[in-house]
């Protein structure tokens, strides 16, 4: 089977589709990685074949105050610039990032079926949940249940308009209006993360966390016997700014030791008892008590496969819903507003409170009921063949 994986340039995005082109290509099939520039060498020094995804920078006409614009227009976009990549390398299957929705476009206009990937929990709207991005828990009760009615109505305008809006850019591009939505979804979470909903999907599989480390290194731990806090400050632009110094600034004198994992340059001047750089999570996690980190979904999934609690630091995006996920799984404590001190309290009461550990191991436990993202596809070609 020859895949065409599409995803946009984000660790959030992009690492999850470098794992299931792994997957492919350990299960015998031909995987084709589309994505930014930044990831391409390491892709292709892990085995892969890649594409440039073209059509990512921003054009004049862009309006990125507007999300449902910078989806769906870019969207329109992307898949006129990677269409005859595309087509030229003939495809059996697509499978298109949630967000890089120039993929799923694309696969329409050359007709091949396409399935959406999730490298998160599953985000589409419910009757029966809270608006995702709220960090809420679903309503109980009467009073409840009013609530979540009430939420649901003051989001429904923006909904509505986000689905004119990716019509237009259809029409825009020789598509119907109409979106017939995915072959099947693959949503790459741990069920523990996952919320119940009487309208799930169909064709929508939980197939856990998929999960790639950009790094063959390891980051030396610093010396000592203390507890092994390893921090991870978010990768995403909505991400809390400078969460690495306040950290070490709240940790300071706790009798810890802290491992910083981070892609970008590590800050100077840290002191002995705190290593920083670029290296394998999973390594790291082997040895961790506690993780400090945003609310992303990679490295919290991450963290919880491992079965090691997580203070998470949620910025923007939907990190608050995940962040509250976590805390209502009883895996993490939530830290918001971000300051030293209030760090160094969660930090401190992860260190005494194993029930934290005890649910992060009951996270991991869950993805023993995961489904197979290449069995699944698979499953769709003998569906739509």
């Amino acid at each position: 089977m020859r895949v065409a994986v599409v995803a946009g340039p984000d660790p959030g995005h992009a690492f999850p589709a470098i794992a299931l082109c792994l997957r492919l290509r350990a299960a015998g099939d031909d995987p084709v990685l589309f994505t930014g520039p930044r990831w391409l060498d390491a892709a292709r020094d892990a085995g892969l074949a890649v594409r440039r995804l073209k059509g990512l920078a921003p054009r004049p006409e862009d309006d990125d105050a507007d999300a449902g614009r910078r989806i769906h227009e870019r969207a329109a976009h992307i898949a006129t610039m990677i269409q005859p990549d595309l087509s030229a390398m003939l495809p059996d299957l697509v499978v298109s990032d949630v967000l890089t929705v120039g993929g799923a476009l694309a696969a329409e206009r050359i007709g091949v079926p396409w399935v959406e990937l999730s490298p998160h929990p599953l985000y589409l709207p419910s009757k029966a949940l809270p608006p995702i991005g709220s960090g809420l828990a679903p309503g109980e009760g009467v009073r409840g249940w009013t609530r979540d009615v009430v939420l649901r109505g003051l989001t429904a305008r923006a909904v509505a308009r986000g689905h004119r809006q990716r019509g237009a850019a259809r029409v825009g591009i020789g598509l119907p209006a109409t979106d017939p939505g995915p072959a099947a979804r693959l949503i790459a979470t741990l069920p523990a993360l996952e919320v119940p909903r009487p309208d799930w999907p169909e064709h929508t599989h939980v197939v856990g966390p998929l999960l790639w480390e950009p790094t063959d290194a390891t980051l030396p731990l610093p010396p000592g016997d203390g507890p092994l806090v390893m921090v991870a400050p978010s990768t995403a632009g909505t991400g809390v700014v400078d969460m690495a110094a306040g950290v070490v600034a709240g940790l300071d004198g706790l009798g810890v030791r802290v491992a910083i994992s981070m892609l970008d340059t590590p800050p100077a001047g840290l002191p002995s008892w705190v290593t920083a750089g670029l290296g394998r999570q999973d390594e790291l996690l082997r040895h961790a008590d506690v993780v400090v980190g945003g609310g992303g979904h990679g490295l919290l999934a991450k963290t919880l496969l491992a079965g090691v609690p997580i203070v998470t630091v949620p910025g923007g995006g939907d990190q608050w819903e995940l962040a509250n996920r976590a805390v209502r799984q009883g895996s993490s404590i939530l830290v918001r507003p971000f300051t030293p001190e209030s760090v160094r309290d969660a930090v401190r009461r992860m260190l005494d409170e194993p029930g934290h550990r005890t649910a992060a191991r009951a996270a991991a436990a869950s993805a023993a009921e995961v489904a197979d993202p290449v069995e699944i596809c698979h499953r769709v070609l003998d569906r739509v063949g």
